[in-house]
């Protein structure tokens, strides 16, 4: 149980900051080495000043649905960690983690639902540039992927997982 209990715990802060670095992170779409996009800037390498110049993303109700949605999924995600070690402590022998299991899970499906929006509608997202099908999706954006089993399959097993002495 001990050993169960490390597994589901050490998944969930894995999970968590995959989660956080997917949504914070610059790379969710690649055109070059030297230019990319995430859900809050555009960015731009400039060889002159050997720095990252970024503007604001054009804000777009797709863009602003990923973004919400992603936000949504590591504040689910967050609650179930917190809600967890309350339970943890405080829950009587025997009882089931009902709520951090629920909230795990509804991490996992914001965070598919931003994923299936940004792959559906990416070239809406990322605006109307003429090299927009030159690029390809980024680490963040493979990253939200992985992270939408890991999160579901947590959920789960928080659903299962009974407290025991």
């Amino acid at each position: 149980m001990a050993f169960l209990l490390m597994f589901v715990t050490l998944l969930h802060l894995i999970t968590l900051a995959m989660l956080f670095i997917a949504t914070m992170e610059k790379s969710w779409w690649v055109w070059d080495s030297t230019s990319n996009s995430d859900l809050w800037y555009k960015c731009t390498y400039d060889n002159a000043t050997e720095a990252w110049l970024c503007t604001s993303s054009k804000e777009t109700e797709w863009l602003q649905a990923v973004q919400a949605l992603m936000v949504l999924a590591v504040v689910f995600s967050s609650i179930s960690f917190l809600v967890f070690l309350g339970q943890l402590f405080t829950m009587s022998k025997g009882g089931l983690f009902y709520i951090t299991g629920l909230c795990q899970i509804f991490a996992g499906l914001t965070a598919f639902a931003a994923t299936l929006i940004y792959t559906l509608h990416h070239s809406d997202i990322l605006g109307r540039v003429p090299d927009s099908n030159l690029g390809h999706f980024g680490y963040c954006f493979i990253l939200a992927w992985v992270c939408v089993p890991l999160l579901l399959c947590s959920g789960v097993m928080y659903v299962h997982l009974r407290k025991r002495e």
